[in-house]
């Protein structure tokens, strides 16, 4: 009977905290953001000269559930359901480098 209250609702948020207010279009927007900036990066990497230092990797979006490198969460409540991790851009580089 709770999983068909809507997602905005407040027993959703006791349960779930921030991750019940973000929707499938919040996790895309921020998966969308996190490939631009890792593929920026990628880009100012390829163009720096070899002995120049290579750019910090850009971090990811912060989302609620997820912990980040620390092992500190960035949100409260549980990762959406049928997720896997967040790919950082320090793996993608070392799958495309």
């Amino acid at each position: 009977m709770i999983k068909h209250l809507p997602a905005d609702s407040a027993v959703q948020r006791e349960i779930h905290g921030e991750a019940a207010e973000w929707s499938l279009t919040d996790h895309l927007l921020a998966a969308t953001v996190d490939h631009l900036a890792a593929a920026n990066w990628m880009f100012q990497c390829v163009n720096t000269g070899e002995d120049d230092e290579t750019p910090d990797p850009p971090k990811p979006v912060p989302r609620p559930g997820v912990a980040d490198e620390g092992g500190e969460e960035q949100g409260e409540g549980s990762a959406e359901e049928g997720a896997g991790p967040a790919v950082s851009p320090s793996a993608l580089a070392r799958f495309f480098g």
